[in-house]
């Protein structure tokens, strides 16, 4: 095997590892990006409470019975903060757009709308309590996320 092919067998395999590990990455990213800010089904906040505490505290079942309620109790309370913050966070957004808006040109303000448009669309169709909503549903008009 002579130096420049050796070369080139090493830069290939270079190139494949390399690309993996950017695919790994970017599959990586989208799927925790979806996990860490898309909607989440009720009740998973205190189903992944369980399965870390039982596999890391090595529970057994009547433990697990025990504490169960709490986990449950924990789980519903930290959905309804994440709730909250998703609403707080959408109020001064619209908020600030209100403020801006006076700023701007007609032209301007007629894309905010269209920016605020293509939000709330997508939040209708991908956000955990706007699937139900009116589509003409405001921020501070919009359902509260269901409890369980």
């Amino acid at each position: 095997m002579n130096s420049a092919l050796k070369w080139k067998l090493i830069a290939g395999f270079l190139l494949v590892f390399i690309a993996g590990g950017a695919a790994g990455v970017f599959v990586t990213m989208a799927i925790g990006h979806r996990f860490m800010f898309g909607p989440h089904p009720p009740g998973m906040t205190a189903q992944m409470m369980k399965n870390r505490l039982r596999w890391q505290l090595h529970l057994t079942d009547e433990q697990m019975t025990k504490i169960s309620p709490i986990i449950e109790k924990t789980g519903a309370q930290l959905e309804q903060i994440r709730g909250d913050t998703g609403r707080r966070v959408r109020d001064v957004i619209a908020e600030s757009h209100r403020e801006i808006a006076q700023y701007l040109t007609p032209e301007q303000q007629q894309r905010l709308k269209q920016m605020e448009e293509r939000r709330r669309h997508w939040m209708q169709h991908h956000g955990p309590w706007r699937r139900n909503s009116p589509p003409s549903a405001s921020p501070s008009e919009a359902q509260s996320p269901p409890s369980d």
